[in-house]
């Protein structure tokens, strides 16, 4: 529970509180509940992400035969990309109908979307079975999983960013983005192990299946940790105030009322996702597709990277709380617009030690970006159109740039023969990131717009 310390003069809650005579006291086992609820459903979202990443080649073969590999990958990949274009109206949806009836009953909701999603996917017959059929019903999945995941991210950093304590908030936001790594960990690791155990052709026929029916179970448990968690406190203050007179925001609001915003937002988005996509879930593709690297130890090369990237996640969290978001952020976009190049030329070595040092590099660059933008990103906006606002300008710029960046890439490949690509798109998503946080304003430390100062209690 959060607790209002008023003023002296002020014995009674007033029904419009003034910021700058109140604290919201936030409960230390309360938040971290609150962080654990929201960083399993994240990492819930990218397990389907990361198998369904790593099992591309797998899956091309099951929806959409054809004798040319790239053909293949290039319709997984669409598939891939379609959930996406479903994700903006998932945003303008889910985000304005969590700042009306509250950020915990939406999470639940997407929960429940999200799982039902991911685990009819394994249920699907193949293109074999009942022919065109297929990739359609793969489509479809695909679309309610790109529904559901529009309210999923924006909702889930600002739960946290509300219930964390001011002077914490980067730490606390960093474990949304290590419920990331980890479900990609589990989707890599588990779909790793049945590589190396299952034969192609049991592969083909069955093991596919496994990692999306695990879907089930684990949103099961995703949502009873929803549904035992309180509103937050800074939407609890924003509910006394409306049931005072305060009238609702418009979706209109959201967008034309917060366009600077927005606009920092989506850059900001698309240099954290084009990169964040290229290494996690175009690189084992390219690894295997592009330069004949052998499947087992390429993923488990993504696997160690994703691994270091867990263990330096919570320290790059609690360091933009004491440097701020502002240099962290930048620093990733510098490092990536000096060292893609690099990087890609030692993966394209192709040793196992060229590869796992190009790939540790680029990990840990992103590090500079998953560790701020949770809690970067919810300062954006204010409290009564934080996740509406948020939701849109996310889900516009990860849909038209960040889960596109495999299609493109791939796309970009076969019609120039440059292997150099997946370098030179990073090199121009790092130039517009670093123009947005050249315009941001920092955040470390500082009370949310619209809420009073938040300190553990």
């Amino acid at each position: 529970m959060s607790l209002l310390t008023k003023s002296p003069h002020s014995p009674l809650p007033s029904p419009t509180p003034s910021p700058a005579h109140e604290v919201t006291a936030t409960d230390p086992a309360l938040v971290r509940r609150a962080v654990k609820a929201a960083a399993v459903g994240n990492a819930m979202e990218w397990f389907d992400f990361g198998v369904y990443s790593y099992i591309a080649v797998t899956l091309g073969k099951v929806f959409f035969p054809s004798g040319n590999p790239t053909v293949q990958l290039l319709s997984t990949f669409g598939a891939f990309a379609a959930a996406f274009l479903v994700r903006p109206v998932g945003g303008a949806v889910f985000g304005p109908l969590g700042d009306r009836i509250g950020r915990q009953k939406v999470l639940a909701v997407t929960m429940i979307m999200m799982a039902a999603g991911t685990f009819s996917i394994g249920l699907i017959p193949s293109y074999a079975t009942i022919g065109v059929g297929a990739p359609l019903l793969l489509l479809l999945a695909r679309l309610v999983q790109g529904f559901s995941t529009g309210g999923e991210y924006a909702g889930a950093s600002t739960f946290i960013a509300e219930y964390a304590p001011d002077k914490r908030r980067g730490f606390l936001g960093s474990w949304l983005e290590f419920g990331t790594l980890a479900g990609y960990v589990g989707g890599a690791g588990l779909v790793t192990l049945m590589t190396a155990l299952l034969s192609s052709h049991d592969l083909v026929t069955w093991g596919w299946r496994v990692p999306f029916l695990i879907a089930g179970p684990m949103g099961l448990v995703g949502l009873y940790l929803r549904l035992r968690l309180e509103e937050t406190p800074a939407f609890a203050a924003e509910v006394e105030r409306a049931e005072a007179g305060r009238p609702k925001v418009p979706l209109r609001e959201m967008v034309t009322g917060q366009w600077k915003a927005l606009l920092l937002c989506v850059g900001l988005v698309l240099v954290f996702n084009v990169t964040d996509y290229m290494l996690l879930s175009y690189m084992p593709s390219y690894l295997t597709s592009e330069l004949h690297y052998d499947e087992t130890h390429g993923l488990l090369v993504v696997l160690a990277v994703m691994v270091l990237m867990m263990v330096v996640q919570p320290f790059a969290g609690a360091l933009t709380d004491r440097v701020g978001r502002r240099p962290v952020i930048a620093a990733g976009c510098a490092g990536f617009l000096f060292l893609s190049v690099p990087a890609v030329l030692l993966i394209r070595q192709g040793s196992l030690a060229a590869v796992a040092l190009g790939m540790g590099a680029l990990g840990l660059l992103l590090v500079c970006f998953t560790a701020a933008m949770p809690s970067a990103l919810p300062a954006l906006f204010p409290t009564r159109v934080r996740y509406g606002s948020l939701s849109i300008g996310f889900n516009v710029s990860v849909s038209l740039f960040g889960g596109t960046t495999p299609l493109v890439v791939t796309a970009l490949i076969g019609a120039t023969g440059n292997m150099m690509m997946p370098a030179y798109y990073m090199m121009a998503a790092a130039v517009i990131g670093g123009t947005a946080v050249w315009f941001m304003s920092e955040s470390a430390g500082r009370p949310l717009p619209g809420s009073p100062p938040s300190v553990e209690r």
